[in-house]
């Protein structure tokens, strides 16, 4: 399967939007042969960085007479050319692809629907602002965001159960768990960007610095206007350490107790591990990521005129009310978004059984239906406990359950109608391990729901240990958890062992 990333960074795009391609490129390297960018050569752009990272970048035509955009919203302006000298040049140096994925403010419907006709692909977009796309596949990471939102019957990925983030986060995930307010002295990550055009780096320093107590750690890349400027005033401060990159950002991440940066896609990264932040928008597109932060009060905003007069307050009511902001980051976002949307790709181009079934993460709308199968006598006859719960006893639980950090609840759905058809539910029983329960709405008894729905959740979880508890009259199950691969340990104990 061949794919190809149309996206690119510049001095006025920044480098989120290749950032957050390269986490899904590298996830799909396991499931496909050939993974390649298309890039256009332009000031500040990454395609030295893409191939240090391992992939092939196809370069578009560089531009003869590169145009300066008029704002941070002049998105045709961040394609250099027309809409259709943009795709005509892809379709020449591309030639063939599966799958074209594409991430870029300028390219939508026009586009994508010429690339489409030519290359006979499959498109995927990457969008955060509800444009219109020619896509058999939209991935919206934004919190808060509506599949509804954008109008078409086309598969969309939305919210931050998507976010695509690298699956170091979910490994350091289970540390921010336990972590506790900072001490007196607290240490603070200051990242605007790989570009930060306004040098907010620098206005952010020089507010703070001489009136807090803190350690910060800057992170700047070399590509940004004012990377010299910054790197010699840290040069003169003691508290401050200055690094170019991090090729491991959750461990930075983890490392600081407060983070202020721009409202991009590191926003997600910070709510996975639970780390409260100030954001200084610094685009016009990033207004609904900061609204949405602050409404779930994960964050605190200031603006980019006001950090003088905002900043060090608003770091202060961060510090005082820590905990707040840690946990509510941490229910915004469990780092498994990449490992989702690469199995809804998957579901798109695989034979059986994914063409058939999906597995959709349980929403409140599924308790009442739930407590229906779990009421059914089939359903009660194998269970662990044989009574079935009260309405009130199910609907507090699962509302619980809904709201776990820790724990996986899944509803089986038919791929074509959505119709539920099931549950797998993976409950925490210590770090790496999972207990699995699944069940079957009995009107659709042998039909493979089951067997499909194990399968499911091998691709999407297989760095933990699976465990299964099933009565050993319960002959199907026990049968049904032989044919997963699962390992008989005793009478009715089962485990699926890591599987990378």
């Amino acid at each position: 399967m061949k794919v190809v990333f149309r996206v690119d960074a510049s001095t006025w795009i920044g480098s989120g939007h290749v950032m957050r391609c390269l986490v899904l490129a590298d996830a799909l390297k396991k499931i496909a042969s050939n993974v390649s960018f298309a890039c256009l050569p332009q000031q500040g752009d990454m395609i030295a960085y893409i191939k240090e990272r391992g992939f092939h970048v196809i370069k578009l035509t560089s531009v003869l007479s590169p145009i300066t955009p008029v704002d941070d919203a002049d998105y045709l302006g961040w394609l250099q050319r027309s809409i259709n000298l943009d795709a005509d040049d892809f379709i020449t140096k591309v030639d063939s692809a599966d799958i074209v994925i594409t991430d870029h403010y300028a390219i939508g419907l026009e586009w994508q629907k010429k690339v489409k006709a030519a290359l006979i692909c499959k498109i995927i977009a990457i969008d955060d602002l509800v444009r219109e796309h020619c896509a058999d596949c939209i991935i919206d990471q934004t919190l808060g965001r509506k599949a509804e939102e954008y109008k078409t019957k086309t598969n969309i990925l939305a919210g931050t159960n998507y976010a695509l983030l690298t699956s170091t986060f979910s490994s350091f995930r289970a540390k921010a768990f336990v972590k506790v307010p900072p001490s007196s002295t607290p240490k603070i990550l200051l990242s605007m960007g790989g570009v930060d055009a306004p040098n907010a780096t620098l206005k952010v320093l020089k507010c703070l610095v001489g009136k807090i107590q803190g350690n910060i750690t800057v992170l700047l890349s070399p590509r940004a206007p004012h990377y010299k400027e910054v790197v010699e005033w840290c040069g003169g401060h003691n508290e401050i350490i200055h690094c170019d990159f991090s090729n491991n950002m959750a461990l930075l991440m983890s490392e600081h107790d407060i983070a202020i940066g721009a409202p991009g896609t590191t926003s997600w990264e910070r709510a996975c591990l639970g780390l409260p932040s100030i954001i200084i928008p610094l685009a016009d597109n990033q207004t609904t990521i900061t609204a949405q932060l602050v409404k779930h009060k994960a964050a605190i905003a200031v603006t980019l005129n006001n950090i003088e007069h905002d900043l060090v307050k608003s770091f202060e009511t961060l510090i005082n009310d820590w905990k707040t902001y840690h946990q509510n980051n941490l229910i915004l976002c469990d780092g498994k978004g990449t490992q989702r949307v690469v199995l809804n790709l998957q579901q798109m181009i695989l034979a059986e059984p994914f063409e058939r079934y999906q597995l959709t993460l349980a929403t409140s709308a599924d308790i009442t239906l739930v407590y229906k199968w779990q009421c059914h006598p089939n359903t009660r006859q194998y269970a662990l406990t044989t009574s079935a719960p009260s309405w009130e006893e199910h609907a507090s639980w699962m509302a619980n359950k809904l709201m776990s950090l820790d724990d996986f609840f899944y509803v089986v759905r038919c791929n074509l109608s959505g119709q539920a058809v099931g549950v797998l539910r993976l409950d925490k029983q210590q770090d790496s391990h999972y207990l699995v329960s699944i069940f079957i709405a009995p009107e659709h008894y042998g039909k493979g729901v089951a067997k499909a729905a194990l399968m499911l959740a091998d691709l999407i979880h297989p760095n933990v240990t699976l465990h299964a508890t099933v009565l050993e009259q319960n002959k199907p199950s026990q049968l049904l958890f032989e044919k997963a691969n699962y390992q008989r340990i005793s009478q009715q104990e089962f485990i699926r062992h890591r599987m990378k």
